[in-house]
């Protein structure tokens, strides 16, 4: 018995002494970072600019690739079963993570067991305008107007599922109005339809609307975070505006492949964070409409749980169901 516990001594810290030599080495080849998404969007944006600088600090290329489909689980899923090595990781978003979740039963991977966070990389506010045409200039006027004309008022999303759905639904659950979805094939089309005014309001991710507010194109009511957006100072948030509890926004982040050494885990949440610090890359992404974070990796853990539990509420008030 002695000698057998003492193989299995043996075993365990000739294991631990080779996670922290690869650790120490790390990283020793290219990088892969999947952008479960197209290129060109708020992902793959996000994923290039930590890439770049990522490439330069760890001395090893890190090579964005995008993996689209089904909302994001086909890339999510690659990442998932993934040696944990460090040389898998992903760009997180709501809808792999913390939407399609708490939608379908049929997950492929466990969004809480499944990854290991290391770096909450930004968060973008969800904003709530009107067309201009409303003759509302804030969020209880709103709110007044929906209640006078239950079911007038429409809004659109880019989708059934999709953060800016949930987001309204949330809204009108605490409000206690009705107001009546449209969904469509993405915010863009959504967005276009409201510009054209067929729709009434809309709650959108900032960079998506902001040269349209500030075009006076759209008419901004209040921000979905709980703090005030550093580049629409002017505008409250939604619990300032009278909607105790909201919380709406769209956070990005890194994560690897659960039971990935932790040593390798904080290494790569140390460089991230560093760059998240950077002057010009606080302006970049600060431009685009986000919020650099970064930050321990318990962070994002706890952010993913939160939202996890915001989004189930919401899909089981709202009786959210996908097709």
């Amino acid at each position: 018995m002695k000698r057998k516990n003492a193989r299995l001594l043996m075993l365990v810290l000739s294991s631990a002494l080779g996670s922290v030599a690869a650790a120490q080495n790390y990283p020793s080849k290219p990088i892969r970072l999947i952008v479960p998404f197209v290129a060109g969007g708020g992902t793959d944006l996000v994923a290039r600019t930590i890439g770049q600088k990522l490439t330069g600090t760890l001395g090893q290329p890190i090579v964005v690739d995008n993996r689209g489909g089904a909302g994001g689980v086909i890339g999510a899923d690659l990442v998932a079963k993934a040696l944990p090595d460090g040389y898998t990781l992903l760009l997180g978003s709501p809808g792999p993570l913390t939407i399609n979740p708490v939608l379908s039963p049929k997950m492929p991977y466990d969004a809480r067991r499944d990854f290991a966070p290391v770096s909450l990389a930004t968060i973008s506010p969800f904003i709530l305008v009107v067309h201009p045409a409303m003759a509302v200039t804030s969020v209880q006027q709103l709110v007044a107007l929906a209640k006078e004309k239950p079911r007038a008022l429409n809004y659109g999303s880019a989708g059934n599922g999709s953060v800016a759905h949930l987001a309204t639904e949330q809204f009108k659950a605490i409000a206690g109005i009705e107001i009546m979805h449209v969904p469509y094939k993405g915010s863009i089309p959504a967005l276009n339809d409201l510009l054209a005014g067929q729709t009434q309001m809309q709650f959108e991710n900032l960079p998506i609307v902001l040269p349209h507010i500030r075009s006076g194109k759209l008419r901004a009511l209040a921000v979905g975070t709980k703090q005030r957006s550093a580049l629409l100072s002017e505008y409250p948030t939604m619990i300032e505006a009278g909607v105790p509890g909201y919380q709406a926004s769209t956070a990005f982040g890194v994560l690897a492949p659960a039971r990935t050494p932790p040593e390798i885990v904080a290494k790569l949440n140390r460089e991230i964070t560093q760059i998240l610090a950077s002057p010009d890359v606080k302006e970049r992404l600060s431009n685009m409409g986000l919020e650099p974070v970064g930050g321990a990796p318990s962070r994002y853990a706890e952010h993913m749980r939160a939202e996890l539990a915001q989004n189930a509420r919401v899909v089981k008030t709202a009786g959210i169901k996908i097709e």
